[in-house]
């Protein structure tokens, strides 16, 4: 059993090297992940992890405890993500041939948290056992679509309806007031529900509402 996290945090900032691993080992899957949502890409991901990883290491000593560190680890994860989302928008706004949607690379599989979005799209409860492939194309076009969105409300979606983080942690995250998170992420959904009736006119998209 491991010695609690605050405890591991201590040992790190003191140089204990086997406590900073634990730490970088327990939050490395959910750190790919939300760099996996933004960017779309597993090898762009695994890279901006990594990125990640090194500035966790150079800068533990500096964590000062007032955000929950795994806030404080996913501000570093996204501030690299949206560094990379604008570098690769002005890579394809210079290129004649740039593919629409998410960069033209392979999209991330969906997962349970992907599920957990979809359903605040369209409500399916019911779904009937012919409806599942319908399910896995509305997956699919959900990563399609979050891709087409800005940065600003991509984010906002991975870190509310996909990590369940709340307001307060979110706007830690992105350095942003609480009601700028709420007004973004209002826009958001009206955005993604609006991107997904494109390719599903006939679901049953649920009104934005605030959550």
């Amino acid at each position: 059993m491991h010695p609690p996290e605050a405890q591991l945090v201590k040992l790190a900032q003191q140089g204990d090297r086997a406590a900073l691993g634990t730490l970088l080992n327990h939050h490395h899957q959910r750190l790919f992940n939300v760099a996996l949502r933004m960017v779309g890409h597993r090898d762009d991901a695994a890279e901006i992890t990594q990125d990640a990883m090194l500035k966790i290491v150079e800068h533990i000593k500096n964590y000062d405890g007032r955000s929950q560190l795994t806030t404080w680890m996913i501000r570093i994860v996204m501030n690299l993500s949206i560094s990379h989302l604008r570098k690769r928008k002005l890579r394809k706004a210079a290129s004649l041939d740039a593919d629409s949607g998410n960069g033209g690379g392979p999209i991330a599989r969906g997962d349970g948290n992907d599920a957990a979005l979809r359903d605040r799209l369209v409500d399916d409860r019911e779904r009937k056992p012919d409806e599942r492939v319908q399910h896995e194309e509305m997956i699919a076009e959900l990563h399609r679509a979050l891709g087409r969105l800005d940065e600003e409300f991509r984010s906002v979606l991975v870190l509310r309806d996909m990590n369940d983080m709340d307001y307060e942690q979110i706007a830690d995250a992105l350095s942003v007031p609480v009601g700028t998170v709420k007004s973004r992420l209002f826009r958001a959904r009206l955005a993604l529900r609006q991107e997904m009736l494109k390719a599903f006119p006939d679901a049953d998209v649920q009104p934005a509402k605030q959550s």
